[in-house]
């Protein structure tokens, strides 16, 4: 089955697609990755999702609007990765659309609220689209998030199984926010996943006041910055490092008004102290969990991985863990979000739970999303039972 995965993650920059080709056989998980795009925002609906994310206000006007527009970006993108050459069509597209608010009250998520209407994309290529992905967790009680722990512990499992890790191995994704996995031991049979906390959400706010670009490409200006020590101890002071988990953020917390009310009682920090600064506060608060699970190997994934100062940092901090890039398994780093929706969708149309309570907080296990049916009549495979449910997975790109 060839199924599309789609994503527009916290830094709203692009819609990341991946097309993988998934079969199960003796409770592996094998896919292909076929191909993979990111299809930017226009400059224009990207500053007005921008404008629309806390702290600012906005209207059910413009929720609506961008609800619409955003799913026709979907569509477009969805086309686009359906009618390549070497994909040729396919079967499930699955799309998680653009987080506008995930609703926490202190350890308790609320509510979640994806856009990106997927009625646009069905009708747009006649393929069904699973959607709305979060939600059903957060219904069991689940913080919705992180979502991604359950291709993670597939891939971490086949690694280990296999040989390809040493000693304890985790996943961790830097895109907006810092994500982190950590697979289950003889030892500790629990497996591990949360958000840690900012990875580029708040590098890109600050880039983004001072400069109008919307990030420090391969962290160039932090590269020239040194790190305040005292505004990195007021950083650190953040409550939220403290909670245990199951916990998820996102930019309700971590974002432009955040980073003001912290600097505004300081002296000026020059832009590229501040960014050295927030590069430093990634690598000390996702090398201290690390550390806390006494990981040895770590597959790293998202767009903070191309940033040399955080990376650096967090290879200084973490001198005998093996930091290895996703590619090495198979899974291309900047796309594996969108390749962890397509596995999502594999199991939603197979019938099969897609969440681990022991990460989210769940009550129970959930078959996740909604379908919006293709051209034709909704035809799903012959359901899995949980006997069936792939544990492991093998991929390969191309």
């Amino acid at each position: 089955m060839k199924i599309l995965g789609m994503i527009s993650g916290t830094s709203h920059d692009a819609i990341d697609t991946a097309v993988v080709e998934l079969r199960c056989e003796d409770r592996v998980l094998h896919g292909r990755v076929l191909s993979t795009g990111a299809v930017p925002y226009s400059e224009a609906l990207r500053r007005r999702l921008r404008d629309c994310l806390p702290p600012h206000p906005t209207t059910a006007a413009e929720v609506c609007r961008l609800d619409t527009e955003v799913g026709q970006a979907f569509a477009d993108a969805a086309a686009a990765a359906a009618a390549t050459a070497e994909v040729g069509g396919v079967d499930v597209i699955c799309s998680h659309g653009q987080t506008l608010f995930h609703w926490t009250r202190e350890r308790t998520v609320l509510g979640t609220l994806q856009i990106g209407q997927p009625a646009w994309t069905a009708q747009r290529t006649g393929t069904p689209v699973v959607s709305d992905l979060r939600v059903r967790d957060v219904a069991a009680g689940g913080q919705g998030a992180p979502l991604v722990a359950h291709l993670d512990t597939l891939l971490l499992n086949g690694l280990q199984l296999r040989g390809g890790a040493t000693g304890r191995a985790g996943a961790l994704n830097l895109g907006g926010i810092a994500n982190l996995t950590v697979a289950a031991t003889a030892t500790d049979r629990r497996t591990h996943a949360y958000d840690v906390g900012p990875a580029n959400a708040l590098m890109d706010a600050a880039v983004l006041a001072a400069t109008r670009a919307p990030f420090d490409r391969d962290g160039a200006l932090a590269a020239q910055g040194v790190v305040d020590a005292a505004l990195l101890d007021t950083l650190l002071d953040e409550e939220y490092y403290r909670l245990p988990a199951p916990k998820s953020t996102g930019k309700e917390l971590f974002n432009g008004g955040y980073l003001e009310r912290v600097l505004r009682a300081r002296e000026p920090v020059p832009l590229t102290d501040l960014l050295a600064t927030l590069a430093a506060l990634t690598a000390r608060t996702v090398a201290d969990e690390i550390l806390r699970h006494r990981l040895d190997t770590v597959i790293v994934s998202g767009g903070g991985s191309h940033n040399p100062v955080v990376m650096g940092a967090l290879a200084e901090r973490l001198p005998h863990t093996a930091l290895l890039p996703s590619s090495t398994i198979g899974v291309p780093g900047d796309a594996k979000e969108a390749i962890a929706f397509a596995v999502i969708g594999w199991h939603t149309v197979h019938g099969l739970p897609a969440t681990l309570p022991d990460c989210t907080g769940a009550t129970a296990a959930s078959v996740l999303g909604s379908l919006t049916p293709g051209a034709g009549p909704l035809v799903l495979p012959r359901a899995l039972s949980p006997a069936q449910a792939p544990d492991q997975a093998v991929f390969t790109s191309g």
